[in-house]
């Protein structure tokens, strides 16, 4: 899968090459379409029986397997390339490794044919927020510029339009990175990190060790941008060899991004340079404000004009179902965190309120410690609903703090919402839970909360 090319360096090449992909949502069907472009055959395994419109009709060097995954069409593939969803522990993917088939994800795959610089952005919470505003700043400042990964289009899918001078702003999954080898950004991103996903990762050791795969392979001429906030993050970074620029609220930087007197500031240690005022931001929560400062560190490294990034940022209004205020009914505003799905990010949303909360929250547990939102309950919210398969650790963790009621749809809870956040509350979908036991992503669940919020009107 190397050989050397005219310049003398190793080049990754899959033609003539029998491949299987495993998963055929957005991030499969963009690395077969990818593989299939250069010259391997590819088989496209996935448990579903269908898979949407359209998925099928791609190149002729892409055949499907649908219903099961079959360990012989593991063992006998050249490659095997997982989608970010697909576990790796599975007994196909295991059969292969046995077999001694490299087993690689698809981030992986895209970067080896990237030819524009990777800014990677990483963290328990935040990173769409993040490479959202961070490729606009950067487009706003005349840099040419993708956004893409796990946000939007897969990285597959950029491989094509990619040249020296583009800049690929990809937000990278623990899913993601934990099968990476070689992936190399120029700019990693490390916003925060917090227990989520033993679902799937098992252990908080090991989805550490995934989130530390972003700046496994950078070098003295890189950069790493870490929240100084954070000490799992500082402790995460502490052996790059990579240049730092840190950013927080909380510390005391010397040299950093960070806010003071009212403006977002570069500070060094010879000087203070404002860079926009703090109003600029319209994000509500501090967060938030922390993903913007994470933003403006990028547009800094990449030589972004501190005019180009003030009007980016007060241009972004934020992300769907990212503290989304929907509106308001009788004097009762709704708003729509569905993309806090763990603790701490729920923790986040709710402390972005200051009292006459009520909080829905529940799901398919990920792991972590439900008593955390305790403090931030406590004189924040007058009640809280529980929906979904969490319902029963709800009342028993949270239920001595703040009311708990049950509702057995997003419409009840809407409704129950409503009805306690009267007069002038406010209702708050954060359900620090995935929504894999209601609905088909947090998306779903956003989009859902919203329709209940409409028809309520």
């Amino acid at each position: 899968m190397s050989r050397t090319g005219q310049s003398g360096t190793e080049e990754f090449t899959v033609d003539g090459l029998h491949v299987v992909v495993v998963g055929g949502a957005r991030s499969g069907t963009a690395a077969a379409e990818l593989l299939a472009a250069k010259g391997a055959t590819v088989v496209v395994s996935d448990v579903r029986e269908t898979l949407e419109a359209g998925r099928q009709s791609m190149s002729d060097r892409i055949r499907f397997e649908l219903g099961e995954h079959r360990a012989k069409t593991f063992t006998e593939a050249d490659l095997v390339v997982l989608s970010p969803g697909v576990t790796p522990e599975l007994e196909a993917v295991r059969a292969a490794r046995a077999a001694g088939v490299p087993v690689i994800g698809e981030l992986e795959l895209a970067s080896r044919w990237l030819r524009g610089r990777i800014v990677a952005v990483t963290g328990t919470k935040g990173k769409s927020t993040t490479s959202v505003l961070a490729g606009r700043l950067l487009d706003t400042a005349g840099f040419s510029t993708l956004v893409g990964g796990n946000v939007g289009t897969a990285l597959s899918a950029q491989v094509e339009q990619s040249t020296p001078d583009v800049i690929h702003v990809v937000e990278a999954s623990s899913f993601q990175l934990e099968l990476t080898e070689r992936f190399h950004p120029w700019i990693a991103v490390v916003l925060n990190f917090s227990c989520d996903h033993l679902d799937r990762h098992g252990t908080i050791g090991r989805y550490a060790a995934a989130k530390r795969r972003v700046v496994a392979n950078q070098n003295e001429s890189d950069w790493v941008v870490a929240n100084a906030d954070d000490p799992q993050v500082l402790a995460m970074i502490r052996d790059s060899r990579a240049q730092r620029v840190l950013f927080g609220l909380e510390a005391s930087l010397v040299d950093g991004v960070t806010v003071a007197d009212d403006a977002i500031v570069r500070r060094t240690p010879s000087a203070s340079t404002p860079i926009m005022p703090r109003s600029t931001v319209r994000l509500r929560g501090r967060h938030l404000l922390q993903d913007v400062l994470a933003a403006v560190a990028i547009g800094l490294i990449v030589g972004a004009t501190p005019d180009a990034m003030t009007r980016a940022v007060a241009e972004f209004g934020g992300l769907e179902h990212a503290l989304e205020t929907v509106r308001q009914i009788g004097g009762v505003q709704f708003v729509n965190d569905s993309k806090a799905t763990n603790i701490d990010a729920a923790r986040y949303a709710i402390e972005s309120f200051d009292s006459g909360l009520v909080a829905i929250v529940g799901g398919r547990f990920k792991g972590g410690d439900w008593r955390a939102l305790r403090p931030a309950l406590a004189g924040r919210a007058t009640a809280v609903v529980a929906i979904g398969e969490s319902r029963a650790l709800i009342h028993e963790s949270l239920g001595d703090v703040v009311p708990v009621h049950d509702a057995g749809s997003m419409g009840d809870a809407v409704r129950i919402g409503f009805t306690l956040a009267a007069p002038e509350g406010t209702v708050l979908l954060a359900p620090a839970c995935a929504s894999f036991d209601m609905f088909r992503d947090y998306a779903e669940r956003g989009r859902r909360f919203k329709e209940e919020v409409d028809r309520l009107a």
